[in-house]
């Protein structure tokens, strides 16, 4: 089928896919996109002919990205959106989106304008002149941000360069800001692509199973601990395992303190539920923290916000068990790992300590509770109106 490569680019993401738990979808919801020099002609064309893969139009290159990202959080990553941008200060505008979306393992596909492929044109507005390299162009910026990053010299090299941004957009403990760099001349440049590139194309996200003997040595250390603790991390959330940690912390009694990204993991007033841990947490998580002789991490990738920049856990004998489908992030702070889906792992642990009726001991859960009491009334009085002149910003946040 002979198309442009941005035409060829739209009909390509309007058929890509994800499943997971036999439940299918289409993987982007259409494209954010300011249109100007090096993008109009090209992706903008393209759009508008198919006229069914929306667009959005931003007021921020930067603003849009975080869109993208903050959609694909609440879609449980099955869900995104790519961003398109101009060439130049458009495309030097996502680079802090595409840091955050990298940085906390949220699928964004970026399409900035790049400067002309033949050169013959050059310099064009807004074109990096780089003395000692003319491959270089301002899009090199995303490099290092990005969790795979493409430049399209040829309309042919799209048909690989897709396929392999799909598949890092959709691996669990790859994703990130995926960038394709589209130099302008050859968005419109017309090529005759294979008919399958175009078919519907499924992705299926599978849930990664804990290796059995991890397992089982991940339910001894929980077994043998006195006072373990639960980091719920964003990974929580992205696999949907909320109901799975709930039932694990009934039936445990282990308490749970969120990260940024794992807000939500648990309910606010539920009796295990410690709220934030860390730098901007509560004293109930930190207190815990500090004595625990396990931390059960899981899908968190342990910022220095989280960790108080590794000076939170003070027990001298503390381990660290970490849950996480990416083998990086489960290691750290040295801890038994068990590669896995979150809510796969949680219900087989569960199973696991069920066969025995673990429970954390009665003295442990008294402790929860008081802290967990002393923490709500210290929330009521920063939130009460005292009738002051102007009111504080903790009043403010009640009132909200």
């Amino acid at each position: 089928m002979k198309l442009t490569m941005s035409q060829a680019l739209v009909q390509f993401l309007k058929n890509q896919f994800v499943e997971r738990d036999d439940k299918k979808n289409a993987f982007f919801s259409g494209v954010w996109g300011i249109f100007g020099h090096g993008n109009v002609a090209g992706i903008g064309q393209a759009l508008e002919q198919d006229g069914e893969l929306k667009h959005f139009l931003p007021r921020n290159e930067q603003a849009m990205v975080h869109v993208a990202a903050a959609y694909a959080k609440q879609n449980r990553r099955l869900k995104t959106f790519a961003c398109t941008s101009s060439i130049g200060p458009g495309a030097t505008n996502m680079i802090t989106g595409a840091a955050g979306a990298t940085i906390n393992r949220l699928p964004v596909l970026l399409l900035p304008g790049d400067a002309f492929n033949r050169r013959n044109v050059s310099p064009v507005l807004q074109e990096l002149e780089h003395p000692t390299n003319q491959d270089i162009t301002v899009n090199d910026c995303l490099k290092p941000v990005s969790k795979y990053w493409a430049r399209i010299n040829k309309p042919v090299q799209l048909i690989d360069a897709v396929s392999e941004a799909m598949s890092v957009l959709t691996d669990p403990a790859l994703t990130g800001a995926v960038t394709l760099a589209l130099p302008q001349d050859v968005q419109t440049e017309a090529y005759d692509y294979p008919n399958n590139m175009f078919s519907e194309k499924v992705w299926v996200i599978p849930r990664m199973s804990p290796n059995e003997k991890s397992l089982q040595e991940a339910a001894e250390l929980i077994k043998n601990s006195n006072t373990p603790i639960i980091i719920a991390g964003g990974g929580v959330i992205y696999s949907d395992a909320e109901t799975a940690l709930i039932d694990f912390c009934n039936k445990t009694g282990i308490p749970v303190a969120e990260t940024q990204a794992g807000k939500g993991s648990i309910p606010w007033d539920h009796p295990q539920c410690l709220g934030a841990i860390g730098v901007t947490g509560t004293t109930s998580a930190n207190i815990l923290a500090k004595k625990s002789d396990l931390v059960i991490c899981i899908g968190t990738r342990l910022s220095d916000f989280t960790t108080a920049s590794k000076t939170l856990f003070q027990n001298a004998d503390v381990k660290f068990l970490g849950v996480n489908v990416s083998p990086d992030d489960a290691a750290k702070h040295s801890a038994t790992t068990l590669i896995s889906d979150a809510k796969v792992c949680l219900v087989k642990l569960t199973e696991l300590l069920q066969i025995d009726d673990f429970k954390v001991n009665e003295k442990y859960i008294k402790e929860i509770k008081a802290l967990n009491g002393n923490w709500h009334k210290e929330v009521d009085r920063i939130f009460a109106l005292n009738n002051e002149p102007l009111i504080s910003q903790g009043e403010v946040i009640g009132l909200v």
